[in-house]
């Protein structure tokens, strides 16, 4: 007989098949590991990189069910993983919040036409915010 573990907090199952994965792309060492615990914290599988190229393969291997993604990254930055990310079709549907201190209007403008769900600037949200945002987009 397999027993299943409830999260009473949420109501959710707590096998580790069953936590929603989140990948998130930042390159900022102490903000990614921050943003990483939050995420654990909440019952979340988190992966943590901090280059679009990696994040690019990660999401092939892994096929998370979200993608946070920070703009600003050492060599491609986010919009090149958004453009890398519509090419493959087996993860081009895997929904991409940007999180970003860049507010810029054109920059948000090409992320949401690459299919991003939200650019969030980091300074508008407390971590526990971001974690409730994305939350929200995987229900």
């Amino acid at each position: 007989m397999v027993k299943k573990i409830l999260n009473l907090s949420t109501g959710e199952n707590q096998g580790s098949s069953l936590k929603k994965k989140v990948l998130i792309i930042e390159d900022e060492k102490i903000l990614g590991e921050m943003y990483k615990d939050k995420f654990t914290q909440a019952g979340f599988e988190v992966s943590l990189v901090i280059e679009a190229r990696e994040g690019v393969e990660l999401v092939k291997k892994e096929k998370p069910d979200l993608v946070l993604l920070d703009i600003l990254l050492p060599r491609e930055n986010g919009i090149f993983f958004l453009e890398e990310l519509k090419k493959i079709s087996e993860v081009a549907s895997v929904p991409v919040v940007a999180f970003s201190n860049f507010d810029d209007p054109e920059t948000k403008k090409r992320a949401a036409k690459l299919g991003a769900k939200d650019y969030l600037i980091k300074t508008g949200y407390t971590p526990q915010e971001i974690v409730e945002k994305v939350k929200g987009y995987l229900k």
